[in-house]
């Protein structure tokens, strides 16, 4: 099984990002984190790497059902979305919550995977 959701655009990188986190925002998403993978391997590794961002996207009404019904699923939240740039094309992945939900066995996370893999599903599409 696929565990990501994606898309591959021929746009800027940056307005990849805005795209993407405008769609999050419209599906109940904020994003928590902001992690720049290429400015961060260079400054700790002094690497170069493509542009590669990953932003750690929660949607609060869901993460607080999946943290009443699963006690240790805190390990497995934000729902992280990708924006990388290759060969002058920008891909767009996100977490596949269906795929990372089957690895913990709690019947109640089903339905509310299938909504937030929904809600993910559309905001790649958006972009």
């Amino acid at each position: 099984m696929k565990y990501y959701i994606d898309k591959t655009v021929e746009l800027p990188f940056d307005e990849v990002i805005e795209k993407v986190t405008q769609a999050l925002k419209q599906e109940g998403f904020g994003v928590l984190t902001h992690i720049d993978i290429r400015q961060t391997l260079k400054k700790k590794l002094d690497v170069d790497f493509r542009p590669y961002v990953i932003l750690g996207a929660c949607n609060p009404h869901f993460a607080y059902q999946a943290l009443q019904s699963e006690e240790k699923i805190g390990t497995m939240l934000p729902c992280n979305v990708i924006v990388q740039q290759q060969a002058g094309q920008v891909e767009v992945s996100a977490v596949d919550p269906i795929a990372s939900m089957q690895a913990v066995e709690n019947e109640a996370l089903g339905e509310l995977a299938t909504q937030v893999s929904a809600k993910l599903k559309r905001v790649v599409a958006a972009v």
